[in-house]
């Protein structure tokens, strides 16, 4: 991992700008199953269907990327370039961004399809939060705006 060290961060430099987190990867046991689901509950759409990796399109500027977990771990050769090993163990977290006034019909589709809402939450700023399991026990929340500064 990188290190910055503390006496070359200055937040008043000269820096250029991020604009989104474009991709989040999941590593997954099942990457089949795991596709099913995030296409069938959330209705993602497909871009990349390998046997080491799928990516989902997410509102049409946020890409899911479901790794076969362990498949990624070693450097790849595209064609393109090489991309760098990566993996992750355990349960892991994301959020999808919702409007307010789709909370309820997400609980009314999580509710038909019998996938349970884990807990539920109001934050200070208005915002509202579901949470639900995917097959591999990972954290999915659905978040309304008013949880943070930003959103």
């Amino acid at each position: 991992m990188t290190k910055v060290p503390a006496s070359r961060y200055d937040p008043g430099m000269n820096q250029p700008t991020l604009d989104r987190v474009l991709e989040t990867g999941l590593y997954v046991d099942d990457l089949a199953r795991s596709k099913r689901f995030y296409t069938d509950v959330f209705g993602l759409k497909v871009m990349l269907d390998s046997p080491r990796l799928v990516a989902l399109d997410v509102g049409g500027q946020n890409v899911l990327l479901l790794f076969d977990r362990g498949e990624s771990e070693t450097a790849i050769d595209t064609g393109a370039g090489r991309v760098p090993g990566h993996g992750a163990r355990g349960v892991q977290h994301f959020a999808f961004a919702i409007a307010e006034d789709r909370l309820a019909p997400w609980k009314k589709r999580l509710d038909e399809l019998g996938i349970a809402i884990e807990s539920q939450t109001r934050w200070k700023g208005g915002g509202q939060s579901i949470y639900l399991r995917d097959p591999d026990n990972h954290s999915v929340e659905l978040v309304t705006p008013g949880v943070w500064d930003n959103y």
